[in-house]
């Protein structure tokens, strides 16, 4: 960690903090006595005031209404919000409105070489989804439907919810929202029929906080977590992904699956579920899906029905 980054960073970790040692400060950012007693003093010389408590047990606070010195961003790290910013474009994502005004604070807060490197960089990098025709870091045409922010804003403070659906309501237990082909998606407890689902935000007509079932104890949400656990242990298919067998799987996959990733770049994941064994077709279906998927994918788990048909089809493929 470069200096200037450990003393801004230093600066925030003690400012929410009652009381702070050097001893703390050595252990959590990994450097000598010396160093953490230099780095204070620079703290102190910017503009926060520190207050030294002595005795065995002394140390320093913070004094108190002290105010922090702005944010500085470098360089890098203004070209790594405006990528982000770049990134997301016509994604239809929530609190886009915010986005816009946050962009427009940024642009204020920097010098004109860092807005003249940006202005480069925004005609030079596009992803994909980008419109070429207007690619406006404060263009608001991909603004995501309403109900959306409002399903966010609710489920931040309300354990359940009710939705609407082509005139019927439910009550649900969100449990996430995520995108995918630019289409939102909503995970969710069906409290009547005590299952997981899945829905398209898009077909949600609305979304309230429940009201009219505050009488009536339902599971908690870390009861149903526990509920869905114990029975993920009945999954009768695990698929361990790499990058391709990933790509391959945005490219198609039965609507009733979700992937679960295990690193952040998105680059290996796992997937497991249920499905029906009886239904023949289906099986024959899910074994085409399979092979789509390419190399990069690793079988832990599948019933006996599905490996009977994999198998099948290996031998076919191999006979060509």
């Amino acid at each position: 960690m470069q200096k200037v980054e450990r003393i801004n960073t230093i600066m925030r970790y003690i400012n929410n903090l009652a009381h702070f040692t050097i001893a703390e400060i050595m252990e959590e950012f990994q450097i000598s006595r010396s160093t953490a007693i230099r780095d204070l003093r620079e703290i102190e010389q910017i503009g926060l005031p520190l207050v030294a408590e002595v005795g065995r047990s002394g140390g320093y606070s913070v004094m108190n209404n002290s105010i922090l010195p702005p944010i500085r961003f470098t360089d890098n790290e203004i070209k790594a919000l405006v990528v982000a910013f770049m990134a997301t474009r016509n994604q239809q994502l929530p609190f886009l409105r915010s986005r816009q005004s946050l962009a427009e604070k940024l642009l204020g807060l920097i010098s004109k070489n860092q807005q003249d490197d940006l202005v480069v960089l925004n005609q030079l990098l596009f992803f994909e989804g980008t419109n070429p025709n207007n690619p406006d870091l404060l263009d608001l045409s991909d603004l995501p439907q309403p109900i959306l922010e409002e399903l966010i804003q609710l489920s931040l403070y309300e354990e359940n919810l009710e939705i609407w659906l082509n005139g019927v309501s439910h009550l649900i237990c969100p449990l996430r929202l995520y995108n995918e082909k630019s289409v939102w998606w909503l995970e969710y407890y069906d409290f009547h029929h005590e299952t997981k689902k899945m829905q398209t935000v898009d077909e949600i007509e609305s979304v309230n906080p429940v009201q009219s079932y505050k009488n009536k104890k339902w599971p908690s949400k870390k009861k149903i977590l526990a509920q869905l656990a114990k029975k993920a242990r009945q999954e009768n298919l695990h698929l361990e992904l790499g990058a391709k067998a990933i790509s391959q799987f945005k490219k198609y996959h039965p609507l009733k699956f979700s992937l679960s990733y295990m690193d952040p770049y998105q680059t290996s994941a796992v997937l497991k579920t249920e499905i029906d064994t009886h239904d023949e077709a289906e099986l024959r279906e899910l074994v085409h899906w399979l092979f789509f998927l390419g190399e990069e994918l690793t079988i832990r788990k599948m019933p006996a029905e599905l490996l009977n048909v994999y198998r099948k089809r290996a031998r076919e493929i191999a006979s060509f």
